[in-house]
C-alpha cells in the first residue's frame, strides 16, 4: 500500500504541476498579466507548488525533517540533476548579465538558509522576513526589468513563453488551475503518507525520505518542463527555471511554513545536507557567470554529482544522522 500511495502521489504532483502551470499562466494572460510578470513570479511559484503543500502537509504532521528536506534536497536535485540532465540533452548557454542577478539572488538565499541551520531552528518571524524578502525582490525585478535597467528580462520572457503552450480559454484555464490544486493537494498527502510509511517500514530516517524520495518528486515538474525545453535547443530556460525555483523553494516555501510553526533543522541536515546544497548552489556561479555554458560534459559532471549524493545518503544512512 505504501508503494501505491507514494507512485500515487508521484503522478498526481507531476500531473498537476503541470495543469497548475499552465492554468495560471493561461489565466493570467487572460487578465492581461505581461509575460514578464509571469516568467519572474506565476511560472516559479507554480513549479514551486508541490514542494509548498508536500511541506505544509509533512509539518501539520510534526514530520518537520521531511518538510525541511523536501526543500533542501529538492534545491539540490534541481541544480544537480536537472541542470545536468538538461546540459547532457543540449548544452546550456546562458548570457551572464541576463541571470546575474537572480543567480546572486539564489545563492543568498541558500547562505541564509545554510546560516540558519547552523543556528537550529527556523522561527516564525524568520519565515516572515524570508517572505518579505521575496516579495522585495520580486517587486524590484519587475520594476528594473520594466524601466529597462536590468538585462535579464528576454530570459524570463522565454520561460513564460516555453510554458505557456496554446492560450487558451478562461474557463479552460480556471478549470486546469481547479483541478491541478486539487491533483497537488491530494498528491502530496499521498506523498507524504507514504513516505512515512516506507520509513517507518524500512527503517529509514524520514530526513534520508524528505532529502531523496519526497524531493525528487516534488521537482518532478521542473525537470520535465527542463528536458521537453532542452530537446526544443531552449535549454537555457532550465538555468532560469531552476534558480527561480531554488528561490521560491527557500523563501516562500520554506518562509510559508515556518510561520505556520517553527521548524527544528536536525544536526544531519543542517551538518551535512544544506553544505550539498550551497556547494552545489555555488558551482553555477563559475559555469554560468564565467563561462557562459554548461556543456554535456559539464552536464555529466554534475548529473554523476546527484547520483553520488544518493548514494552517500543511503550507504548506511550517512546523510542525516551519521555525518
Amino acid at each position: 500500500m505504501m508503494y501505491v500511495l507514494a507512485v500515487g502521489g508521484f503522478a498526481l504532483l507531476f500531473v498537476g504541476g503541470e495543469w497548475l502551470v499552465r492554468g495560471a499562466v493561461s489565466v493570467s494572460r487572460r487578465f492581461g498579466v505581461s509575460s514578464l510578470l509571469i516568467g519572474l513570479t506565476v511560472v516559479a511559484f507554480c513549479t514551486s507548488a508541490p514542494e509548498l503543500l508536500v511541506s505544509l502537509e509533512a509539518a501539520w504532521r510534526g514530520q518537520v525533517d521531511i518538510s525541511i528536506g523536501n526543500v533542501v534536497g529538492s534545491n539540490i536535485a534541481n541544480v544537480l540533476l536537472i541542470v545536468g540532465a538538461s546540459a547532457m540533452v543540449a548544452p546550456i548557454v546562458v548570457e551572464a548579465a541576463g541571470i546575474r542577478r537572480d543567480l546572486i539572488f539564489m545563492l543568498g538565499s541558500v547562505v541564509v538558509l545554510t546560516g540558519l541551520g547552523l543556528y537550529g531552528v527556523i522561527e516564525r518571524w524568520h519565515g516572515g522576513i524570508m517572505v518579505g524578502a521575496l516579495i522585495t525582490y520580486i517587486w524590484y525585478s519587475y520594476w528594473t526589468e520594466m524601466t529597462g535597467t536590468a538585462p535579464s528580462a528576454e530570459l524570463h520572457l522565454r520561460e513564460a513563453d516555453e510554458l505557456a503552450g496554446v492560450t487558451k480559454s478562461l474557463w479552460v484555464g480556471l478549470l486546469e488551475l481547479a483541478a491541478g490544486l486539487v491533483a497537488l493537494v491530494v498528491g502530496s498527502k499521498m506523498l507524504v503518507t507514504g513516505a512515512e510509511e516506507i520509513a517507518r517500514t524500512f527503517g529509514v530516517s524520514e530526513a534520508v525520505i524528505g532529502l531523496s524520495i519526497v524531493a525528487l518528486g516534488t521537482s518532478l515538474p521542473e525537470l520535465a518542463t527542463s528536458l521537453v525545453a532542452a530537446a526544443r535547443n531552449h535549454a537555457d530556460v532550465a538555468i532560469g527555471n531552476v534558480v527561480g525555483s531554488n528561490i521560491f523553494n527557500v523563501l516562500a516555501i520554506l518562509g510559508i511554513t515556518s510561520m505556520t510553526r517553527s521548524l527544528e533543522v536536525s544536526p544531519g541536515i543542517a551538518g551535512f545536507d544544506m553544505w550539498v546544497m550551497l556547494a552545489s548552489s555555488a558551482v553555477l556561479l563559475p559555469l554560468v557567470l564565467w563561462r557562459g555554458r554548461v556543456g554535456r560534459l559539464g552536464g555529466a559532471a554534475l548529473f554523476g554529482s546527484y547520483i553520488a549524493y544518493i548514494v552517500v545518503l543511503y550507504a548506511g544512512m550517512a546523510g542525516p544522522g551519521a555525518l
